[in-house]
């Protein structure tokens, strides 16, 4: 299992984090790792609304099938599934001075063969959780 936490502070309040991130076609936007993420359910954002999420990591493209799972007022968690992996993105927003502070937890878990390459993910994972925030902050300030 990889496990990846960035604390960080954004300039915007929390329920535009909030609306921003659940809406995981904006993945593209603030995640690097992603390359495409289109959205495989109709209607309003909701719990249970899905995506098909194209990510590339470590030079080869995968793609998982990711579910909304908890939209709370300060709290997001998608859910990202395929045959080698689940990957959960866990979102928690609170009120900070001058705008919000963002905890993103990712968490990991490789199934099968591709446990074997837990200790490789877990460093490149980290390297994308640098980008992710740097990312996410940027995106947000232009909001």
């Amino acid at each position: 299992m990889v496990h990846v936490v960035r604390t960080f502070l954004v300039d915007r309040p929390v329920d535009v984090v909030v609306a921003f991130l659940a809406d995981f076609s904006n993945a593209p936007r603030w995640d690097p790792g992603t390359v495409r993420c289109t959205p495989t359910s109709t209607g309003p954002l909701r719990v249970g609304s899905t995506w098909r999420n194209v990510s590339k990591v470590l030079g080869r493209e995968t793609e998982l099938d990711y579910r909304l799972h908890r939209l709370d007022p300060d709290r997001v968690t998608l859910v990202g599934t395929n045959k080698t992996a689940t990957s959960t993105d866990d979102i928690t927003v609170k009120p900070a001075p001058g705008g919000a502070e963002v905890t993103y937890n990712a968490t990991i878990e490789l199934h099968g063969l591709a446990k074997l390459a837990a200790p490789i993910m877990k460093l490149e994972f980290e390297r994308l959780g640098n980008l992710t925030e740097k990312k996410i902050r940027t995106t947000i300030a232009q909001l």
